[in-house]
């Protein structure tokens, strides 16, 4: 970003996730933590506290929403809050005038999350989703693969999200409910598979589903799902997502071309191709999937914040836009109501 000055971020909310995203603003260049504001001023004052011992940099706590629209300093929001609040914070923040980076997902719904689009998009703010797994060398060196169409037609494709979560995880109030996180394991965790997979295989056009509650979770919404996808290609594709798999392993996806095999792991791209050599790119780290939910780096959320910062100085979009975390959203909600009804689900064009 030149000399330009740095922007400077808000974060709302001071969840699990939040400690994250200060490190990785931290580390990120062309952005500054302005300050936090919580519903759980205790808890913002903490994490203001780390971040000014980490980086020296003293950040304000805001006590109310009104007094972050009111400060004129502040050039981005980065909000983290639970899906329920989404629609009346985001509607806050854009008609103050304040661009948002939002964390997944982007609300409870397909619904909602058009909603966001649409408020963003008519005060003419700028939205960007953190879907971080897009912004790991592996994923990028996918997609590029792809673009280059060196690869033949796509034929099928794997999606697997093998994840463990304790009870004492679904124990928080609200989490796993449709009242405040819309759902179970396909909008707060596979999601993320599933965002990364539509990005490089296209759209789903039907889907036939099954969702269902282990006797491994006390929860309301499904902690296991698998589905069978059509995707608009012609191509055919499976998804299994669980936080009811013990230990808990590494997301996959897999995407089987006419001359190629990509694997996806970890932050790890293998392409097996058909005259049986084999290239790999990335390195393997932590994705979140065992125990502990905040086994990961921050790196992947530094790109994601460094490229919204830079959009913004620049005028143009960032990396992943609000109308394109949507179709993550569509298809998640087509699999629940295929789920329901036990029959097939058309997804629009």
């Amino acid at each position: 970003m030149g000399n330009a000055l740095p922007k400077r971020a808000v974060l709302i909310g001071a969840g699990m996730v939040a400690r994250t995203h200060l490190s990785a603003c931290a580390a990120a260049q062309g952005v500054r933590v302005h300050g936090i504001q919580s519903r759980s001023p205790d808890r913002a004052r903490a994490l203001a506290d780390a971040h000014t011992a980490q980086t020296g940099e003293n950040i304000r706590v805001y006590d109310s929403l009104a007094a972050v629209t009111a400060d004129p300093e502040i050039d981005f929001a980065i909000v983290l809050t639970p899906p329920n609040a989404r629609i009346e914070i985001v509607s806050i923040l854009a008609s103050a005038g304040k661009h948002i980076l939002l964390e997944k997902p982007v609300g409870r719904n397909a619904t909602e999350a058009r909603e966001v689009v649409r408020l963003c998009h008519e005060a003419g703010v700028t939205l960007g989703i953190v879907f971080q797994h897009r912004m790991r060398e592996a994923s990028r060196k996918a997609a590029q693969m792809i673009a280059d169409n060196d690869l033949g037609a796509l034929g099928l494709v794997e999606i697997a999200v093998p994840w463990w979560r304790d009870q004492g995880y679904y124990d928080e109030p609200g989490r796993g409910t449709y009242a405040r996180d819309g759902g179970g394991v396909l909008i707060s965790q596979a999601i993320h598979t599933i965002d990364l997979a539509l990005s490089l295989a296209g759209p789903v056009r039907s889907v036939r589903a099954m969702a269902a509650t282990t006797r491994f979770h006390r929860m309301e919404a499904e902690d296991f799902v698998t589905a069978g996808l059509q995707f608009a290609n012609g191509a055919v594709g499976s998804l299994v997502a669980s936080t009811a798999s013990f230990p808990g392993k590494a997301e996959t996806i897999t995407l089987h071309f006419e001359k190629a095999s990509l694997g996806l792991a970890s932050g790890r791209l293998v392409v097996q191709w058909r005259d049986g050599h084999e290239e790999s790119f990335g390195a393997a780290g932590g994705t979140g999937g065992g125990a502990d939910p905040m086994a990961f780096t921050h790196e992947w959320h530094q790109s994601v914040i460094e490229d919204f910062a830079s959009a913004l100085a620049s005028g143009r979009r960032p990396a992943i836009t609000g109308q394109d975390a949507l179709a993550a959203h569509d298809l998640i909600d087509a699999i629940i109501t295929s789920a329901r009804s036990g029959g097939a689900t058309e997804l629009s064009a």
